[in-house]
């Protein structure tokens, strides 16, 4: 009776293929690589029990209380002491503004940047949460290929050179959905376009801690780019339902925009979990505790990918992380992911179709796959049914 009444924004805003494929998950039986879900296992429940009865008996009813839009100033001080150390930046805590989740991040960038017919660049394939939060704006997406170690940057020079692009959107270390990691010299590639065709780039980095072996790989802005957006959240080493992410933002009028736009939206984020995480974060090593959750994930990728090695044909090609929670498939030209996806779900296993993660949401040959969900029995078996599927 009212549809006449909703905006065109929001009829242009896509609803998540994923989260309708969750919906559909809810049986036990069903085998799900679909969701970017953290693995339950990991999530601190003991230690953030007791950060919980901490912080209301110390902090009264501060804890319960609205607070500042831009976070609670102990912990943007922690996530700039944790950067400056672990990252060699030099980042100081009026330069972060904690975020509902990243998602709400992507959503403000979208709001503050983005008018009708601007240029957004993406990675083809992109992540299906940042194409959902910008499309409500109205953007004219440009999507650069993704190669094995990160974006075509000749291909991407040329869309720069045809102008009027407001940022780049990059997820550089185990990008989701490729589970691709961006190579050095990309990455030295990438941070010169955007100085020298005065581009913003949003770097978006939800999984780099979760590189398998040896140290995380630097953000590629660090401290020497006026015009990057570097997003972070907690959501994939402590635990996702906080939805506690943070943006740091050099440019100060970028930033009080960024943090008005906030301000209209929720005033804050959840001032009560703010105090939770940060008490956990000053009593616990959190180095440690990321080990562990490296060391779970390394065995359930492996245990994937030697499942795919067994029992998938030849002609399916599949990326192999260092790091993250995904693997990205590509079948032969004949055979399409929906196509696939729809014969799986009856043998009671479910993935994410390539579809919804290219702009152009084309008849796609790729899927992507998520083992951090999952036992290694049960990663097993699932592998098996979708590769004798392919075979037939």
């Amino acid at each position: 009776m009212f549809e006449d009444k909703i905006s065109e924004l929001s009829l242009s805003t896509p609803s998540s293929f994923i989260r309708a494929i969750l919906k559909t998950t809810q049986d036990s039986n069903i085998i799900s690589f679909a969701g970017g879900l953290p693995n339950p296992i990991s999530f601190p429940k003991e230690k953030l029990a007791e950060s919980t009865q901490r912080v209301i008996d110390e902090y009264g009813s501060k804890v319960f209380q609205y607070s500042v839009t831009a976070g609670l100033r102990e912990l943007r001080e922690y996530i700039a002491e944790h950067l400056n150390k672990t990252q060699r930046m030099d980042v100081d805590a009026d330069e972060i503004i904690v975020t509902t989740g990243s998602q709400q991040a992507l959503d403000m960038i979208g709001k503050v940047l983005i008018n009708p017919g601007d240029t957004v660049i993406l990675e083809e394939p992109a992540y299906l949460g940042a194409i959902q939060a910008f499309s409500q704006y109205r953007p004219a997406f440009k999507a650069i290929p993704l190669e094995y170690d990160g974006m075509d940057m000749d291909r991407l020079e040329e869309k720069l050179k045809e102008g009027n692009v407001k940022f780049i959107y990059t997820v550089p270390n185990f990008q989701n959905p490729s589970g691709l990691t961006y190579s050095k010299e990309k990455r030295e590639a990438l941070h010169d376009l955007t100085r020298r065709y005065e581009c913003i780039l949003v770097e978006d980095d939800p999984y780099g801690d979760l590189k398998f072996e040896g140290n995380p790989y630097g953000y590629i802005s660090k401290n020497e780019f006026d015009g990057s957006i570097l997003l972070g959240t907690f959501s994939k080493t402590v635990t996702p339902g906080m939805r506690i992410g943070y943006m740091i933002i050099r440019n100060p009028e970028l930033r009080l925009r960024i943090n008005t736009a906030k301000e209209a939206a929720d005033l804050h984020s959840n001032v009560f979990s703010q105090y939770i995480l940060w008490d956990y974060l000053t009593h616990n090593d959190l180095a440690e505790h990321i080990g562990k959750i490296k060391q779970l994930y390394r065995s359930q990728s492996s245990a994937m990918i030697k499942a795919m090695e067994e029992y998938f044909p030849e002609c399916v090609s599949f990326t192999r992380p260092e790091g993250g929670m995904f693997i990205w498939a590509t079948l032969p030209e004949n055979i399409t992911a929906m196509e696939l996806f729809a014969k799986a779900k009856e043998k009671q296993v479910v993935f994410v179709p390539g579809n919804p993660f290219y702009i152009d949401g084309r008849a796609a040959s790729t899927m992507r796959l998520n083992y951090t969900n999952c036992d290694e029995a049960t990663i097993t078996e699932g592998i098996r049914r979708i590769g004798s599927l392919i075979k037939e």
